[in-house]
């Protein structure tokens, strides 16, 4: 990206918050104008799916912000948004915890089903993979992920409301891309990192100072 360009990381009065009007000249607040921005909040007020999806976001934020764990207040956003059938799709690494997770939705009464990456056992080779870029090498059978059909499958369940649980980068983007629900992430997969990627920021300048 050009280093000329700024964006929101540049700005250091984050007037959108309050609303002041010390917008900098390269602020997407001012780039957007008032009709265009406009149009965006009518759908959100006409749209039912996502006037859903927002107000219950936004009530969720305000009453239990810093208050509750992820997958709490992913039950709560369940509870309010009035989903009946949830769909996990589900990295085959992460299954036990998967696992865990459904137990504490049917604790909460959430039904839930869910769906592993493996899906289907279609070899890596049939989408052209070579053996170099294969975890066995070509020794055997590698089963690739299958994010679509993923979505495919839980489309078929009815489910109204996906989670990824630990999708490959990429993987999630398919699996987002086909899914007809809504989605939402409760696990980033980072496996050197116990699926917490923002610890390599925050050690940027310590273990993670290859980064610069």
């Amino acid at each position: 990206m050009d280093d000329k360009v700024l964006s929101c990381v540049n700005c250091g009065s984050h007037s959108c918050k309050e609303r002041d009007d010390r917008f900098p000249n390269f602020c997407p607040t001012v780039e957007f104008d008032d009709e265009r921005v406009g149009v965006i909040v009518d759908a959100l007020k006409t749209d039912e799916t996502l006037k859903n999806i927002a107000l219950t976001s936004a009530e969720v934020e305000g009453q239990f912000y810093g208050k509750l764990s992820r997958v709490e207040e992913t039950i709560e956003y369940i509870k309010r948004g009035g989903y009946k059938n949830i769909g996990i799709a589900t990295c085959i690494g992460l299954i036990n915890e998967t696992r865990t997770l459904m137990k504490i939705f049917d604790r909460y009464g959430v039904n839930s089903y869910a769906v592993c990456c493996k899906v289907g056992g279609v070899d890596k080779s049939d989408i052209g993979v070579p053996d170099e870029h294969k975890l066995n090498r070509g020794k055997e059978h590698e089963t690739m992920c299958n994010p679509i059909l993923q979505a495919k499958v839980l489309e078929e369940r009815q489910t109204d409301f996906n989670i990824i649980m630990g999708l490959c980068v990429g993987h999630d983007s398919l699996f987002s891309m086909h899914s007809k629900a809504p989605v939402t992430t409760l696990v980033v997969k980072d496996r050197v990192l116990a699926h917490n990627p923002v610890a390599a920021l925050y050690t940027s300048d310590t273990i993670y100072s290859r980064f610069k």
